[in-house]
């Protein structure tokens, strides 16, 4: 883990961007298609440090994009070349364009600075999407990523962050996944060998930390 100053010039707000991924209604809400996993996200505490990331992003001016899974009524573009994207078919709550479960989910505040992206195909926030042009427009250098799951989408989200150049911080109190013994695992034997492990009061206190220069 990077020690407070060099995280503190790791996370410039003049390059830095907050992404929340899959912080939706139908996903971590109360009225979630995967209640295992919304139940983790609140339980773990995840959902609240998502939100006080965002908060302090705010405050901060540093960038916030959310990146939002969902699909069309008519399913016309999704994928069914995989048996996750099969059984979601079938769930009794589906993440459809316009409908509530793809609005950003409480405690979390879109600002109207806020940028939101979705996406109607795959597992990754970034492949295939207008994230990457976005972050390279907005200057990026390093970008945080925070939300659900780290079961598919959060690995997929640093993974195609690193490959494309970006720096990843990753703050492991702010993501979540299952079984709840999962996450912990993955963070240390997969993303810590590529990212930056830090959890969210560190990146709370290099924001707060004055910088040189």
């Amino acid at each position: 883990m990077a020690t407070r100053e060099n995280l503190a010039e790791l996370l410039d707000p003049a390059s830095t961007v907050l992404l929340t991924v899959e912080c939706q209604q139908g996903v971590v809400g109360t009225e979630s298609a995967l209640p295992e996993l919304a139940q983790e996200a609140r339980s773990s505490g995840a959902l609240v440090n998502v939100a006080r990331l965002v908060a302090a992003a705010h405050e901060s001016g540093v960038q916030v994009v959310h990146a939002v899974a969902e699909r069309r009524p008519d399913g016309r573009g999704a994928n069914r070349n995989g048996r996750l994207f099969r059984a979601a078919e079938r769930l009794p709550v589906q993440q459809l364009s316009g409908s509530t479960a793809v609005r950003i989910a409480p405690p979390i505040e879109v600002a109207d600075e806020d940028l939101v992206v979705r996406r109607l195909h795959g597992l990754s926030p970034l492949a295939g999407t207008d994230v990457d042009p976005l972050l390279r427009n907005l200057g990026c250098r390093t970008l945080i990523v925070t939300g659900v799951s780290a079961n598919v989408a959060i690995p997929n989200a640093v993974f195609d962050a690193v490959n494309l150049g970006y720096t990843v911080v990753v703050p492991k109190d702010a993501i979540a996944g299952v079984p709840s013994d999962y996450t912990p695992a993955m963070i240390c034997n997969t993303l810590a060998l590529v990212a930056t492990v830090t959890a969210t009061p560190d990146v709370l206190a290099a924001w707060k930390r004055p910088r040189r220069g």
